[in-house]
């Protein structure tokens, strides 16, 4: 697990914060996928509070800190392809090894057929649920139409909003193909939005292929949750 901090340097947090290491309390815990209960590599923030007086940065899919002085943290985990958690942890709820054990499960994006019309937030990622192709092909199945009439009334509604469209595979396969595939799925998605109204400046694409898996297992569930089209909002 890599470590960055700006404060919390263990070389001189003892001396800044005068605070003895048998007294300090430790908050702990692992990240995984809440799907799958895979291990999931994420970058952790955590600040004291309430002021934010002591901040530090974590990477990677388990996580250790001190709570100084008593004060209560937050935590926020963030990892491609799931939507950010965040917790309060108290040292009030410290063990008798005096550590505060937090397992955080992250989840993929929600839908975006329920948050069309209240998510306006930059930077949220919506999975596409409801969308489905042919095959091994860009065609859009009917049975989608509903959900992205929703993601084109959502743009029609926030005319200053950009989106960006993100394609994933499944791992298996030639991982050319596999970002080729992709591609031509956003592609066609952003077609359809043009045809509900949706200007073609304001709907980005990215195609990934199977590089950004949400599950590493070889099971066709795993597959099939690989297989998706997230909605990231870039402005609004």
């Amino acid at each position: 697990m890599r470590v960055f901090s700006f404060l919390l340097l263990f070389g001189c947090c003892f001396s800044t914060f005068g605070q003895s290491p048998d007294t300090l309390i430790y908050a702990q815990g692992k990240i995984f996928n809440a799907v799958t209960k895979e291990p999931v590599a994420a970058r952790i923030s955590y600040q004291s509070l309430p002021y934010g007086s002591k901040v530090g940065f974590l990477s990677g899919n388990s996580f250790s800190f001190p709570l100084f002085d008593g004060e209560k943290y937050s935590i926020t985990v963030e990892a491609p392809g799931f939507a950010p958690s965040k917790y309060m942890l108290d040292p009030a709820e410290a063990n008798s090894e005096r550590k505060v054990l937090k397992d955080i499960e992250l989840n993929p994006p929600a839908g975006a057929a329920h948050n069309a019309e209240t998510t306006h937030t930059v930077g949220k990622v919506m999975r596409l649920d409801d969308l489905n192709f042919d095959a091994g092909k860009a065609k859009i199945s009917a049975s989608s139409y509903e959900e992205l009439d929703e993601v084109a009334l959502m743009l029609k509604n926030n005319p200053r909003m950009v989106i960006q469209l993100e394609g994933h595979t499944d791992t298996r396969g030639n991982e050319n193909l596999n970002v080729k595939l992709s591609q031509e799925r956003v592609n066609a998605v952003k077609s359809y939005l043009i045809t509900k109204g949706a200007n073609k400046n304001r709907i980005k694409t990215k195609a990934f292929g199977g590089k950004v898996p949400l599950s590493l297992e070889n099971t066709e569930e795993a597959h099939s949750l690989n297989r998706r089209v997230e909605l990231r909002v870039l402005e609004n």
